[in-house]
């Protein structure tokens, strides 16, 4: 069954062909990043917009790198939220006139789900790769969310903890903004930790009790407030204040995540979203999971971030086990997984 699945969410117009859930025939995402860059984040309007102008050269590219034809398409899986309204919208609306003018199964995928489902995925010329087994741990860690899970079978999770306030990634983004490093900034943070002293900055280290929530608002408050008392750092200093900050944040993902392993029995890990591409979290999990005999499984950087691929893998289950939307279909901001 080949999907075209279309991501909209926030500040990527993506979209892919996925055959059976997993061989990614075509993967095209157009980036907004030099749009919003001179403000900071992403501004929601302008994000629309970008959308609504990118979204059919995307889906178009999609098709003629996968070499396919409309007719060869046999289904249509579209992000429907969490997300910016305005940007779900755009895809939403692509996806119901596409599905209707050529009379195809259309089906609405949460995008979290999606980033558990990269984990699946594989390139067309790529061999077969180990994947998890169900059931298994999830850690999703996104600029907007970050979430442990319990991921019992294709689209079917339990949540088991959460972050009561900002998400990990949002943290490194007002971080490296703070710093003023740009945007996005949880890459640069990323690289320049690498040559800084992680102990350098005693950054507090919040939610040590037993429980699995998390929280990061507290770490903005901490570099907020050492920053009014000494001044913009420079050289090895930054380098320094960026590999304590993301030392602290780390930290505190490993240790939840250990935690729901010891809780939860169970023996196979996966991680997904924008920040399951920093270095030091991939790292630290591999060291601490590995000692524990748990197999972990990270996607590649570029199925991290926001992608239509993982959507259409998504989709491709749903649309399998029956499941179909109308033209009422409609975009969620505030989506629960």
């Amino acid at each position: 069954m080949k999907v075209l699945g279309i991501e909209s969410s926030c500040d990527e117009t993506a979209a892919a062909v996925v055959e059976d859930g997993q061989r990614v025939l075509s993967d095209v995402v157009s980036s907004q990043v030099e749009l919003h860059r001179p403000y900071g984040g992403v501004v929601p309007e302008l994000a629309s917009r970008a959308h609504v102008v990118q979204v059919v050269p995307v889906i178009r590219e999609a098709l003629h790198r996968a070499g396919l034809a409309w007719s060869d398409l046999d289904g249509i899986a579209v992000t429907r939220g969490p997300g910016l309204v305005g940007a779900l919208l755009v895809g939403v609306q692509a996806a119901k006139a596409i599905a209707y003018a050529r009379q195809l199964p259309l089906v609405g995928v949460n995008h979290l789900e999606g980033h558990l489902q990269a984990i699946f995925l594989r390139d067309s010329d790529e061999p077969e790769h180990p994947v998890p087994c169900w059931p298994h741990l999830g850690l999703l860690v996104s600029g907007g969310h970050t979430l442990l899970l319990e991921c019992l079978a294709p689209g079917q999770f339990r949540l088991i903890g959460a972050t009561r306030d900002d998400a990990a990634g949002e943290a490194f983004d007002k971080g490296a903004k703070m710093l003023g490093l740009g945007y996005p900034g949880g890459m640069v943070i990323d690289r320049l930790a690498q040559v800084g002293d992680a102990q350098a900055v005693p950054f507090p280290r919040p939610m040590c009790n037993r429980g699995l929530d998390m929280s990061f608002s507290g770490l903005k408050t901490a570099l907020s407030a050492r920053l009014q008392k000494t001044g913009q750092p420079t050289e090895q200093a930054l380098a320094d204040l960026c590999a304590s900050f993301q030392g602290a944040i780390v930290e505190q993902l490993v240790r939840k995540t250990l935690l729901a392993i010891d809780r939860t029995g169970l023996r196979e890990l996966q991680v997904g979203g924008g920040v399951a591409a920093n270095s030091a979290l991939r790292a630290a999990l591999g060291t601490a999971v590995s000692a524990r005999g748990i197999t972990l499984h990270l996607p590649p950087r570029k199925r991290c971030t926001d992608n239509a691929a993982m959507i259409a893998g998504a989709g491709y289950h749903h649309l399998v086990q029956g499941e179909r939307a109308d033209l009422t279909l409609n975009a969620t901001a505030s989506l629960p997984l």
